[in-house]
């Protein structure tokens, strides 16, 4: 039996949100499974204000009403607890890759607080079941855990169910994945991306857009010959994040013209 080996704590997260777009949904409730490699467990679960209506459709899924959240705190209120529960950990979920990474760092922009991801190893649970069998959470729990979920859509039950999962993983799979943090952020690595919104990616070392009438072009190249096109985005309805690297990538060509 394959049982993941940890050389420092592993965070699992899970977030209930408003919606699914990342720069104008707001995050309501947030769990994180701190497994440490010892193997303890802390836990930290927030319900969170978000500023703004929960719209009915996502109350249907997660059944977070506003009535459950008005004396909530904002994120402003607890992020930078968030960020220092987090400090030194490296970061598992279930599809958190793509969305509840994406989501807590445009949370911590918005607060003005950065979140160092430069020397993290992030694995995305969903990532290692689509490759190997390619279906959802519930079904995925069922098919490695043979166990139903309960509380479906609770952001701490699936957190914990993300844990179970993954150490089914290693143990079905135990020929194919190495079980260390190393092996398993390789395996479940998207495409070399800029900003975690995928709107601008990496090829070859050249920052490329991944979006648009300008897909494929160098951003260095867009932005010599229409500069007009930073302002566009900047103040267009882009992920934060999008918008820094993008303001980074602008910033260094100025500065190569000094």
């Amino acid at each position: 039996m394959s049982a993941l080996q940890l050389t420092r704590p592993l965070a699992i997260i899970d977030l209930e949100t408003t919606g699914t777009n990342v720069a104008t949904d707001r995050i309501i409730e947030i769990a994180i499974i701190k497994v440490m490699p010892d193997r303890s467990v802390l836990r930290k679960v927030k319900r969170i204000n978000p500023g703004m209506p929960i719209p009915a459709a996502t109350t249907a899924i997660h059944g977070i009403t506003d009535e459950d959240v008005k004396d909530a705190p904002l994120f402003k209120q607890v992020a930078n607890e968030m960020r220092q529960f987090l400090e030194h950990c490296d970061i598992a979920g279930y599809n958190s890759n793509r969305f509840d990474i994406p989501m807590l760092v445009e949370e911590f922009l918005r607060v003005d607080l950065t979140f160092d991801i430069s020397n993290r190893r992030f694995v995305d649970v969903q990532k290692i079941f689509h490759l190997m069998e390619k279906r959802t959470l519930s079904a995925a729990y069922k098919f490695y855990c043979d166990k139903d979920l309960e509380n479906a859509h609770s952001a701490e039950a699936d957190a914990l169910a993300t844990f179970e999962i993954l150490e089914a993983q290693l143990v079905r799979y135990e020929s194919q994945l190495k079980p260390d943090m190393d092996a398993l952020a390789a395996f479940t690595k998207e495409d070399d991306y800029v900003d975690f919104a995928r709107r601008i990616v990496m090829q070859n070392g050249v920052e490329m857009f991944n979006f648009g009438k300008y897909k494929g072009r160098p951003v260095r190249d867009v932005l010599k010959v229409e500069p007009q096109y930073y302002d566009w985005m900047m103040k267009a309805d882009f992920p934060l994040n999008t918008k820094q690297k993008l303001t980074e990538i602008y910033t260094s060509m100025m500065l190569k013209k000094l």
